[in-house]
């Protein structure tokens, strides 16, 4: 019973998160002949989880990969397998010694030594919807998101700095057959700010963009009569949605005015032969602008780069998506390099799960959560260095396994947020960030 004074979970049992609550809470319980009581245990515990880590971040890319990117025929090939497993594509060196990655991935290996590659991302969900929630918060829970996305979270923690949105989507969030990786019980105010596609003829951002030419004094005008208008609301108590709104309306218009909010998202300031080399394509432009908004101030940006789920015809797909992201994600990360912009943003790049071993009768790969690769770039991980491992198919890892608290741990204490430190549900239950999981310390080793 001790074990939950250091932190254990191992005597937890499995199963659904409030019967596993309500086990934890009995076996606090078991304490009080002991003279602890549970007030006192959650009010020590809750003091040392608030200590903040220190912050070696000022921003966060996350680059996710939609629907699980194939490891086998990206960053973990196995040549030396059978052919079913290892696929059609050869392998290639990199700028890092015994690190070799597919053929298809050319950009990327000339940059390897600016990134950590980490062969160990494991969990045991195959499917999309709840996966995704789970590796976009930290936190297991249904297809239907129980918990924030990291973004949310970050959110919350750190508000507004200056005229820029703290967390934004670009385009938008991923979706399957409906969004995720929202901001769940947090409420809209920390919702991602959905940018829209970078990549489209004479792109602007929606609630962004003047609909008419008004002169700024005309603009005041307006954004004064909304005010008045919108009071209104205000008289509605308790009322997220309105509250939402309400905000929400007042930094739009605030952005509307500011030529620096307007600045980051403008893409069109970029040089031509800087756009080309990330490449014309949405995920490529998507890079690009992910980086003007870190520049401009943005805590925590979401590039969503769907369409990975190749159950059928895998190489027919990864024969067009592979090169797109080879362009796009190598330029990233050396034009974050090359402006100094490295050591201060953490890259994060992953999906929901891998792809399983063999090649199904459909010349594809199905959805396999037991093993998957992740790239970390940036504010203090040490480059250049291949973590964790999988057996000789690909199909379970076998060394320093990475689950998704683990990433999202890894990510909030980069930006100086303690993962076990005390948020609050609507109705005032205290909830930690993450219920399990640490930083992968073999980044920053």
């Amino acid at each position: 019973m001790l074990d939950i004074l250091f932190g254990s979970q191992k005597s937890v049992p499995a199963g659904p998160a409030h019967l596993r609550t309500r086990r934890q809470m009995l076996r606090v319980g078991c304490l009080a002949p002991l003279g602890l009581s549970l007030s006192h245990l959650l009010a020590s515990r809750a003091d040392g989880a608030e200590a903040a880590p220190p912050r070696k971040a000022k921003s966060v890319i996350m680059v996710y990969l939609g629907g699980g990117m194939s490891h086998h025929d990206t960053f973990d090939p196995k040549p030396k397998a059978a052919e079913e497993v290892r696929g059609k594509y050869g392998v290639i060196d990199t700028n890092v010694v015994g690190c070799q990655i597919s053929e298809k991935l050319p950009k990327m290996a000339q940059c390897m030594d600016k990134v950590a590659l980490v062969r160990g991302g494991a969990h045991n969900n195959d499917h999309h919807e709840t996966a995704t929630n789970w590796v976009m918060s930290g936190r297991f829970g249904s297809p239907f998101g129980d918990y924030p996305a990291v973004g949310a979270v970050v959110a919350h923690e750190t508000g507004f700095s200056g005229l820029v949105p703290p967390y934004v989507a670009v385009p938008q969030n991923p979706s399957f057959t409906w969004e995720l990786g929202r901001s769940a019980f947090l409420g809209g105010r920390y919702e991602s700010f959905k940018a829209g596609d970078p990549n489209s003829n004479g792109y602007k951002v929606r609630d962004l963009a003047r609909q008419q030419t008004l002169s700024e004094p005309s603009l005041v005008r307006r954004k004064n009569l909304l005010s008045a208008v919108d009071s209104l609301a205000r008289q509605v108590q308790g009322n997220d949605q309105i509250a939402t709104y309400d905000e929400f309306q007042k930094r739009a218009a605030e952005m509307i005015l500011s030529p620096e909010a307007q600045a980051s998202f403008d893409i069109e300031r970029e040089k031509l032969e800087t756009r080309d080399r990330y490449g014309r394509t949405t995920f490529g432009q998507s890079c690009l602008l992910a980086r003007r908004l870190v520049e401009g101030g943005v805590t925590f940006v979401t590039v969503n780069y769907g369409g990975w789920d190749h159950h059928g015809k895998i190489f027919e797909g990864l024969d067009k998506k592979l090169p797109e992201f080879d362009q796009g994600f190598s330029a990233l990360i050396e034009d974050l390099h090359t402006r100094g912009l490295l050591d201060e943003t953490l890259v994060v790049c992953m999906g929901e799960f891998g792809r399983s071993p063999k090649i199904n009768k459909d010349a594809g790969r199905d959805h396999w959560g037991p093993a998957a690769s992740l790239l970390f770039a940036g504010a203090g991980v040490n480059p250049g260095q291949v973590i964790g491992a999988t057996d000789d198919t690909g199909g379970y890892v076998v060394k320093d396994p990475a689950s998704p608290a683990d990433v999202a741990a890894t990510i909030y204490t980069a930006l100086g947020i303690s993962p076990r430190k005390q948020i609050y549900t609507p109705d005032g239950r205290p909830l930690e960030i993450l219920d399990s999981g640490e930083r992968i310390h073999a980044l920053y080793s």
